[in-house]
């Protein structure tokens, strides 16, 4: 074990655990138009080039360049227009010399033509332009304002890499590319279990004692943002028969995950713990960082992941950030499972705790690269209001005692 003070674990530890149990699910062929949001388990490849074919940057002529070499605003070339090429035709006209042919933006540029003359390079434009064009500026260069064929990608060229996902960028460019199907991994199965006694049905009054439960649709949220699919979403109090029986329910439903909240803690009323603890199965952990220290981690014997995650709500989002999508991402092979991180600067100064790595909800401003808390309460797990301004974490190491206004910090961006 890798210890990190005190007789906690590293964070690095941790997930090196996590990550170890992960066997990445299956692929299956899906149709390209329902293979969003999956993972590429095998590269997409090009059918064809793109472009398809030569065709027109601008609305505008084709025109043989030497033709309108010395034109000027002075001394317009005259060429008669011999053919219409509006989007979609298939027409290739010959162009003798002196001949020009009207065309739109993404029509096949003809053989004989080797630059377009945009209408706004000529003196009537688009009006009265299927006779006669008198063309005042020459094309800049050879080949002016024609898309060549293959110039962005030639057929059988990658267009979306194995481990990557199919976003909408992605998969216009394969749709461009005459992709029809592709090999992706399974969406990963997803139970969601928050325990608690105090726990309400979001929009149930709350009462002396009880609170919502916030922790499901936070994780329902998190979960479908990892591309995985919600098969289960439940509640049970504080008693581990009812976490055992919801366990068997999971598992017959096909969970690859189950993520609980609360229940992992050293306390009395433990439901997680008292269902796995010395069953070998789950391990329960101190991890050295805050909020989250309290973790448990196992695979079941029909090889189901479990999480057991704090109860507090921070405490939740940070643990699934840290632990639980990036075992997601990697059951769909995913080529890279964490959040982007970069430097920001402190315009606040905060604490730490000692010890332990802190995770704190954060506001960044992307213009001038600068980070403060989410919420002046601190860093607190309860202080779930905060989420709701916090679109990254400040992540501060363990050996850093405060924070001071002009420290440089890491930032992990999650929103």
């Amino acid at each position: 074990m890798s210890a990190a003070g005190g007789g906690r674990r590293s964070v690095e530890d941790q997930l090196a655990r996590v990550l170890d149990a992960v066997r990445a699910l299956p692929a299956e062929t899906r149709a390209i138009r329902d293979a969003a949001q999956r993972t590429l388990a095998e590269p997409a490849t090009a059918a064809h080039d793109i472009p398809l074919f030569d065709n027109s940057a601008m609305d505008g002529f084709a025109v043989r360049a030497a033709d309108v070499a010395s034109a000027s605003d002075e001394s317009p070339v005259a060429l008669r227009v011999v053919a219409d090429l509006p989007a979609g035709v298939s027409d290739d006209p010959a162009l003798g010399v002196g001949e020009a042919a009207r065309i739109m933006t993404g029509s096949p540029a003809p053989t004989a033509a080797d630059a377009i003359v945009p209408f706004e390079d000529t003196v009537g434009g688009l009006a009265d332009s299927l006779g006669e064009v008198r063309v005042l500026r020459a094309p800049s260069t050879a080949g002016a304002f024609i898309r060549r064929r293959g110039a962005d990608l030639r057929a059988g060229d990658a267009v979306v890499l194995a481990g990557e996902r199919l976003g909408a960028f992605q998969l216009s460019a394969a749709v461009a590319a005459g992709v029809e199907s592709v090999t992706v991994t399974r969406a990963p199965r997803v139970a969601v279990v928050s325990t608690g006694s105090e726990l309400l049905e979001p929009g149930e009054p709350a009462a002396r004692g009880r609170i919502p439960d916030s922790n499901g649709p936070l994780l329902e949220l998190l979960v479908a943002d990892a591309d995985a699919e919600v098969v289960l979403v439940a509640r049970v109090a504080d008693d581990a028969d009812a976490v055992r029986a919801v366990t068997a329910t999971a598992v017959e439903r096909g969970a690859d995950v189950i993520v609980f909240t609360g229940g992992v803690s050293a306390g009395a009323y433990e439901p997680v713990r008292g269902a796995f603890d010395g069953q070998g199965e789950v391990e329960f952990a101190s991890v050295a960082m805050q909020p989250g220290k309290p973790q448990a981690f196992g695979v079941l014997d029909a090889g189901t992941l479990v999480f057991g995650l704090p109860g507090n709500p921070v405490s939740v989002a940070v643990s699934f950030e840290v632990f639980v999508r990036p075992a997601l991402l990697a059951l769909q092979g995913r080529s890279e499972i964490h959040r982007p991180r970069a430097s920001f600067t402190a315009d606040a100064a905060w604490t730490t705790p000692p010890g332990r790595r802190q995770y704190l909800p954060a506001v960044v401003d992307l213009v001038y690269r600068t980070v403060r808390p989410a919420t002046s309460g601190g860093s607190g797990s309860h202080l779930a209001g905060g989420l709701a301004r916090a679109h990254a974490f400040a992540v501060v190491p363990a050996e850093v005692e405060a924070v001071a206004v002009g420290d440089a910090i890491d930032v992990m961006l999650v929103g």
